[in-house]
């Protein structure tokens, strides 16, 4: 089992596409831990502790070294993956060394180009601003951190170039689709996501960009993590600020589909008839594992009316995709030697 947190709503950036913007009715909350020590004593073997937000580093680090200390007591083996867009430790490292420098933490941040991403006085987070925060924190914790993008109209023409970064960087990116949530009115379409994926892997770049890989993984079988597995709810729950639950952090950004903390023994979203695929005809094609991964996908493309202008272009990549799927065997691509754990947050 894996766990999402997202402790608070605050943030420091005002990225227009932020998913997180409405998952408190008190955008100062702050998740009490008690929602995560029971948690933990329910899934004793829990991997993973995901911290999202809002932004983790606008709650003291106190807060995560009480959970790390709970962890050691009672012998639990699990790790923190914060993904943060690091501005806090860049303007003050000494708060949080000691905390990102401990075993059981790993952290991953985020950056993408276009207008969207804001620092708190409305300026750009610049490319600049991005790799002197990296190269500091290479210097100072001692790696340089894996990031995700989150792609939208807005910064759809610089996907290539975000990877040729991460390349650069000598990190993997993770480039994640925006989702219906927040700030973020309308999904960016799965199948032209899918068209730059196949982009990315024509390029040779897919050493560098995890969701390219894990399209070619999807359809030989091999397990995959968000947003491209269908039975990812069985295995992660996640707490919003204000303690609601879930079994998927992006139902979460809606406040759809909540679980009942108290009554583990209720349905989760396999379950739910109307998250099973985007049309009955999905059932027998061969793109069926790559269109119906994400339950939240689904109800997006639904809602918003977009199912029959995705499936037309997923036709027209469906021979790419699959090419490129039967050339996965050849792939041996430069990854961390964490990075499934730092790089498993969701959008």
């Amino acid at each position: 089992m894996d766990l999402i947190i997202k402790p608070t709503e605050v943030c420091n950036f005002k990225c227009t596409f932020c998913s997180s913007t409405k998952i408190s009715e008190d955008h100062a909350s702050l998740l009490d831990l008690d929602y995560v020590f029971r948690f933990l004593e329910r899934y004793p073997h829990t991997n993973t502790i995901i911290l999202n937000g809002g932004d983790p580093l606008m709650v003291d680090p106190s807060y995560y070294w009480k959970i790390i200390d709970f962890l050691d007591e009672h012998d639990m083996p699990a790790s923190l993956s914060f993904t943060t867009n690091l501005w806090p430790w860049f303007k003050k490292p000494e708060k949080w060394n000691d905390l990102f420098l401990h075993q059981r933490v790993g952290v991953a941040t985020s950056f993408q180009f276009g207008n969207g991403r804001l620092k708190g006085d409305f300026t750009p987070f610049t490319v600049q601003d991005f790799w002197d925060v990296s190269d500091k924190f290479l210097d100072v914790i001692g790696y340089r951190p894996e990031f995700i993008a989150v792609i939208s109209e807005e910064n759809e023409d610089s996907v290539i170039k975000t990877v040729e970064l991460a390349k650069e960087m000598g990190v993997v990116c993770k480039l994640n689709y925006a989702m219906a949530s927040g700030e973020q009115s309308r999904p960016y379409q799965l199948s032209k996501m899918y068209q730059h994926y196949v982009r990315i892997w024509k390029s040779g770049l897919h050493p560098w960009e995890f969701n390219t890989q894990q399209m070619m993984n999807r359809l030989n079988g091999i397990r995959t993590i968000c947003p491209q597995n269908r039975k990812c709810d069985e295995g992660i729950r996640a707490f919003n600020p204000e303690g609601d639950y879930y079994s998927c952090g992006a139902f979460g950004d809606d406040k759809d589909y909540p679980l009942d903390f108290y009554n583990e023994k209720q349905t989760i979203l396999q379950d739910q008839v109307e998250l099973q695929s985007m049309k009955n005809a999905c059932w027998t094609c061969p793109m069926f594992e790559i269109c119906n991964g994400c339950r939240k996908t689904i109800k997006d493309h639904k809602v918003h009316g977009m199912v029959e202008e995705h499936c037309l272009l997923m036709k027209n990549i469906a021979d790419d995709i699959l090419f490129a799927n039967d050339k996965r065997a050849e792939v041996t691509p430069y990854v961390n030697e964490d990075y499934e754990i730092i790089l498993k947050s969701s959008v």
